[in-house]
């Protein structure tokens, strides 16, 4: 996870309370076979894969335009054996890893991992918000100027983030823009699926929001990674052993996603501007 140093924005306070602070900036891959899921990331999306020299772990960095933008790890015998599975869990940065833990329990979230230090990489703790949606908070190490983000369209870039919320989306959206001042971009009616919150900051869309369907056993967030055509990306899942569970559909605003598993069960999702 060392190259989040090249991507994650430099530290901050939280007085100033920096563009970074309170959005996603890093996405985890657990799996129960890393070399089979690099080969397959690699092929479906295009990412570049490199290993991070952890002194006592294999993770491995997955890179778009030329940035590390998530990591993939494999889960131990032990994890398994207490329940873990294949999925993806995305890092939300803050400016005190220590400090919003605290403010997740007193707003009704659970602590899954008390805070932590990655080396040379942050301070992060694992956490849930009050419905059972699991997420990272990580404060980077200060490094000083950080780069320009990549530009929103990169192929291997997460561009959508989407909450299926346990307890209905007007609870889900109320802890999370009290903890990072998200904000309602707009709101659509799916009529027996109930209302699709479209959430932001100063203006720029980030996700959205929906209640959790009956069919889905856990709440969860969902991450939608830039692909080239999604009809081809389709292909390259099927012909990489994957399974489609939703689409190629059009979305509103004219992209295409889908939703997929991996071969080894992670759930993830593909968005593109053509099909």
């Amino acid at each position: 996870m060392t190259d989040l140093a090249t991507d994650a924005p430099a530290a901050g306070t939280a007085e100033s309370k920096p563009d970074w602070q309170g959005t996603f900036i890093w996405y985890e891959l657990m799996t129960t076979d890393e070399d089979a899921a690099i080969a397959f990331y690699r092929e479906v999306v295009g990412w570049t894969a490199s290993d991070a020299e952890q002194p006592d772990m294999r993770y491995t960095i997955l890179s778009a335009g030329g940035r590390g933008v998530g990591g993939i790890f494999q889960l131990t015998d032990e994890m398994c054996s207490h329940g873990a599975k294949p999925g993806w869990l995305g890092y939300i940065a803050v400016a005190d890893t220590d400090g919003e833990v605290a403010a997740v329990a007193a707003a009704g979230g659970k602590i899954l991992m008390p805070p932590g230090d990655i080396p040379n990489v942050g301070r992060f703790a694992l956490v849930a918000d009050p419905g059972g949606a699991v997420y990272y908070l990580l404060t980077p190490n200060d490094r000083g100027e950080a780069p320009p983000p990549l530009d929103p369209q990169t192929i291997g870039k997460v561009s959508w983030h989407e909450l299926y919320a346990e307890g209905g989306q007007e609870a889900a959206f109320a802890f999370y823009s009290g903890r990072y001042g998200w904000d309602t971009e707009t709101e659509m009616d799916m009529g027996p699926m109930g209302i699709y919150r479209i959430f932001g900051r100063d203006g720029v869309q980030m996700g959205g929001m929906m209640d959790k369907p009956a069919e889905m056993p856990v709440s969860a967030w969902n991450f939608y990674v830039n692909v080239d055509g999604i009809d081809a990306a389709a292909e390259r899942i099927r012909a990489n052993g994957g399974s489609l569970i939703m689409g190629p559909m059009e979305v509103p605003g004219g992209s295409w996603v889908l939703q997929a598993t991996d071969p080894q069960g992670a759930h993830f999702a593909l968005i593109s501007q053509t099909r």
